[in-house]
Parts: structure tokens; C-alpha cells; sequence
């Protein structure tokens, strides 16, 4: 039986408040689990889709480690330009073409909302606790992958 999960959070720290708080309810469930973690950060929601994948299939003569499930955290609130809906659309989709296609597993903790009051409800630990729920949903996708073969990529 393979070992604990090696899992690699991806964040957004654009909005550091609610940064923080996703990652405070990622960090314990995880920690909870008895899975092991890395953190990297990117500057926003629209990289972390190219940071999983580019930490999935990573170059020649690297020596890292690899990963056996991912956890997508960030916040996008919107503003008074479309921008907020190619954010949240390319960001959802770049994901799910990941885990689709190449059969990663990844929890979605991505937070799109109206406001930094909704987004401090979703993201906070004594809230929803977003960041919980995408670090389960990880754990949930790796011990699939691993029902059926799938070791670390």
C-alpha cells in the first residue's frame, strides 16, 4: 500500500487576507491527514492551472519531487470589468482540463465572489472553510487515483 500523499498547494496570495485564511484550513487539514506538503506561490488565480501543470510533467533533469495530488487555492473578486469572468472561467477550465485529461488530482479552493466580505466568509476557517474542503477534495482524488494505479506524477 503506498505511503501518506504528497501533496503540492498552489496559492494565490493576491488577496493575503483571504490567502491566509484558505491556507490556515488547507495547512491543517492536510497536516490532519497525515499528508505531507509543499507550498508555491503565484501571482494570481489565472497562473495556478499552468503552475500544476508545469510542476506535473516538470523538465529534464530535474530531481524534485513529484506529486500525487494538488490543491488550487486563490480568491477572485469581481470588479467593474469583464476581467473577473476570463479569471474565473480560464482558471476553472485550465484545471479541469488537467484533471480530465492528464488524471490529475486536484482540489478546487479557488473562491470567484462579489466582495471581500463574501470572499472572508467562504475562505474563513471558522466559516465555510474553503481551503478544508479543496484539501479533502484532493485527498479524495488521490486514494481514487490510487484505487486505480496511479502513483505520484
Amino acid at each position: 500500500m503506498p505511503g501518506q500523499p504528497h501533496i503540492l498547494i498552489v496559492e494565490s496570495r493576491y488577496y493575503d487576507e483571504v490567502a491566509d485564511e484558505l491556507i490556515r484550513g488547507c495547512v491543517a487539514t492536510l497536516e490532519s491527514a497525515g499528508a505531507s506538503f509543499e507550498r508555491r506561490e503565484v501571482p494570481g488565480a489565472f497562473e495556478i492551472p499552468a503552475a500544476i501543470a508545469l510542476a506535473a510533467a516538470p523538465g529534464p533533469g530535474y530531481d524534485g519531487p513529484s506529486y500525487d495530488g494538488y490543491v488550487a487555492l486563490g480568491c477572485v473578486i469581481r470588479g467593474e470589468t469583464t476581467h473577473y469572468d476570463y479569471v474565473c472561467g480560464e482558471s476553472a477550465r485550465g484545471l479541469m482540463d488537467l484533471t480530465v485529461n492528464r488524471g490529475l488530482a486536484i482540489g478546487y479552493g479557488i473562491v470567484t465572489v462579489e466582495n471581500r466580505e463574501q470572499a472572508m466568509e467562504r475562505a474563513g476557517v471558522e466559516r465555510k472553510n474553503k481551503g478544508r474542503d479543496a484539501a479533502e477534495a484532493a485527498l479524495r482524488m488521490v486514494a481514487w487515483r490510487r484505487a486505480f494505479g496511479h502513483q505520484a506524477d
